[in-house]
């Protein structure tokens, strides 16, 4: 397996280990799956823990020195590794696991390339060298950069527990908000998949609650893509989106940025 990937780098080796989990998803859609619980009404299932292990096995064949950090397997490698990568297998689990197709499959090389693939389209979103891409199945139209438009004037809110940012902010809030409601329209994707689609001009922004994100299996890669595709990305705060951030507020330009954020600031 390792000759399938000599010579392809670190871009080519997230796309491929993102298209691998994908292929798991697709092929589970629609199936009775065995659940695992987590706690607090979060679960996986069969298909998250078989999704990554497809993901894992392109990486070890691929780098395997690296270390991955994946939801439902944690650290696996050398702790003291000097590349590590990010994964989440299913995102979207609550959404696959009664039947709807908004899931995303994260990839994420730490300072490095990222891929989120959508299994239903087929899809993958990456990164090269600073730069964002598109590509669809099976290479179908060669590689698209990604243009991000704030032209839909739909925006993704996240609206899962828990709110580590209440009382200062409340997702809810927003969408209640009279600015929000005269020149947007919500929708509620519960899958980092709508990063992706701020990235490719098909949301024109994404809000979420939450810590330390940019570190996250779950963000890290979609923040990266959105952030290589040139929209502005900081905390709900308007800080940096770094580790020890509050939030997200990913939008497709300026303009969009700052009157989300003045709405998020000045509630009502």
């Amino acid at each position: 397996m390792i000759d399938t990937y000599a010579g392809l780098d670190d871009a080519e080796i997230a796309v491929a280990a993102a298209r691998a989990g994908a292929e798991v998803v697709r092929a589970g859609y629609g199936r009775r799956h065995s659940r695992i619980e987590k706690g607090a009404g979060d679960f996986a299932t069969d298909v998250d823990v078989a999704a990554e292990e497809a993901i894992l096995g392109v990486i070890r064949a691929a780098r395997p020195e690296d270390a991955v950090h994946g939801e439902e397997g944690g650290q696996r490698g050398a702790a003291d590794a000097e590349r590590r990568w990010l994964v989440d297998p299913l995102c979207g689990t609550l959404n696959y696991a009664v039947g709807s197709m908004l899931v995303a499959v994260n990839v994420d090389l730490t300072d490095g390339p990222v891929a989120v693939a959508d299994p239903f389209s087929g899809e993958v979103f990456f990164t090269r060298e600073g730069t964002a891409w598109a590509r669809g199945e099976g290479g179908r139209g060669g590689d698209t950069p990604l243009a991000p438009t704030a032209a839909t004037r739909l925006v993704d809110v996240n609206l899962d527990p828990p709110f580590p940012g209440a009382p200062a902010f409340r997702a809810v809030d927003l969408l209640a908000h009279p600015r929000f409601v005269e020149g947007f329209r919500p929708r509620v994707v519960s899958s980092t998949l709508a990063l992706a689609w701020v990235a490719a001009g098909k949301r024109a922004a994404y809000v979420t609650d939450g810590n330390g994100l940019a570190g996250s299996v779950h963000f890290a890669a979609g923040i990266a893509l959105c952030r290589a595709a040139g929209c502005v990305v900081t905390g709900v705060d308007g800080a940096p989106a770094g580790e020890s951030g509050r939030g997200l507020v990913a939008a497709a330009d300026a303009e969009t940025h700052g009157a989300l954020l003045s709405m998020i600031r000045r509630r009502g």
